[in-house]
């Protein structure tokens, strides 16, 4: 068990930083909702979209499934060409956190399943993604959470220790491999979670 107060934070983006959900989207193009939840689940799966954070070229990635579901090319396009309104905003109180770890001079770094190109895009939309210490973003480095492949180059490319890092994601699968490695971690699967409460514990100063 890590018993070492931790000196640095580490983010999960989406779903902890950013309200992520193809729905956000895909209610304005579908007027039943059984439908918009068929779609998702057999066209623009979450497998397919998992690929572009793994680094698959977008254009590649909607042609293949064009070519497999013509009758839903427009809705499919939509997921690429407009993706930012996929995103319906940010988790207010924890941008507000980080943005008060910042002001405090606790190191900050991001791990995210993220297609690089749409993390390029959302840091035009919100400027504090480019504010980070360091990010590792799987569709650049063609790796995904939860292979510890990419933890570790997170730690062997900003040289920072796991013993001293705490780690926050939505998913439990990617706070057990942090974990793993060392890692202090937070487990925030909704906004039940108090995140502040949960770094004042840690010893950070929010």
């Amino acid at each position: 068990m890590n018993t070492r107060q931790p000196t640095t934070v580490v983010f999960d983006i989406g779903n902890v930083l950013l309200r992520w959900d193809p729905r956000h989207l895909y209610r304005g193009l579908f007027e039943d909702e059984a439908e918009m939840e068929w779609f998702l689940s057999h066209v623009c799966t979450p497998a397919w979209n998992l690929e572009q954070d793994r680094g698959r070229d977008w254009d590649e990635a909607v042609a293949l499934l064009v070519q497999d579901y013509p009758g839903h090319e427009s809705q499919i396009r939509a997921f690429h060409e407009r993706w930012p309104e996929t995103v319906s905003g940010t988790y207010e109180q924890n941008v507000a956190l980080l943005l008060k770890l910042r002001q405090a001079g606790v190191p900050n770094y991001s791990i995210t399943n993220f297609s690089g190109p749409k993390f390029v895009l959302s840091k035009e939309f919100f400027p504090f993604l480019a504010g980070f210490d360091g990010v590792i973003v799987s569709g650049d480095e063609r790796l995904l959470k939860p292979d510890p492949a990419i933890y570790r180059l997170l730690l062997d490319r900003y040289r920072l220790s796991a013993v001293d890092c705490v780690f926050i994601d939505d998913s439990r699968a990617n706070i057990e491999t942090a974990r793993t490695l060392g890692m202090h971690a937070i487990h925030y699967p909704d906004e039940q979670v108090d995140l502040a409460a949960e770094l004042r514990r840690y010893g950070f100063p929010v």
